[in-house]
């Protein structure tokens, strides 16, 4: 115990703080989410005349298409809109999720677990943006 305490004093005196242990799991989850952010940071920031990555993708814009025309989807819903497979809707709604163009709800019906997304403001700007773009796009070539 006086150990303990003369090592609190002498930590406190030097201005250092423990830091926290984290185990590698949530050293590398902390790490893919900082990456993610990044990524989600830099698409944010690119030229007016690219088109925005996150929303092109042709899952993603199914995604937040169907999501701007319905109020909220389930995962199942989406799944059975965009005929895909749980890890790759699971990955691109987690993509448009970090970028804010999604939310996400989980709960539990009775025992069973239900996902729902909707899509948010800056989602719908994104796609409105996105879609300007490429009627823009088709009036050029066109003319």
């Amino acid at each position: 115990m006086a150990r303990q305490a003369t090592a609190r004093k002498s930590e406190a005196a030097s201005g250092s703080v423990k830091s926290e242990v984290r185990s590698p799991k949530a050293e590398v989850r902390s790490q893919k989410v900082e990456v993610r952010s990044q990524k989600v940071e830099a698409a944010k920031k690119q030229s007016p005349l690219e088109l925005d990555r996150l929303i092109h993708e042709r899952l993603r814009l199914g995604i937040v298409s169907a999501l701007a025309v319905n109020d909220r989807l389930t995962f199942n819903d989406l799944k059975g809109l965009l005929q895909t497979t749980d890890g790759n809707l699971s990955v691109h709604a987690r993509k448009l999720e970090d970028a804010e163009y999604i939310t996400c709800e989980k709960s539990f019906d009775g025992r069973v677990p239900r996902t729902e997304y909707r899509l948010t403001a800056a989602g719908r700007r994104a796609l409105e943006k996105y879609l300007v773009h490429m009627e823009a796009i088709i009036k050029a070539v066109r003319d």
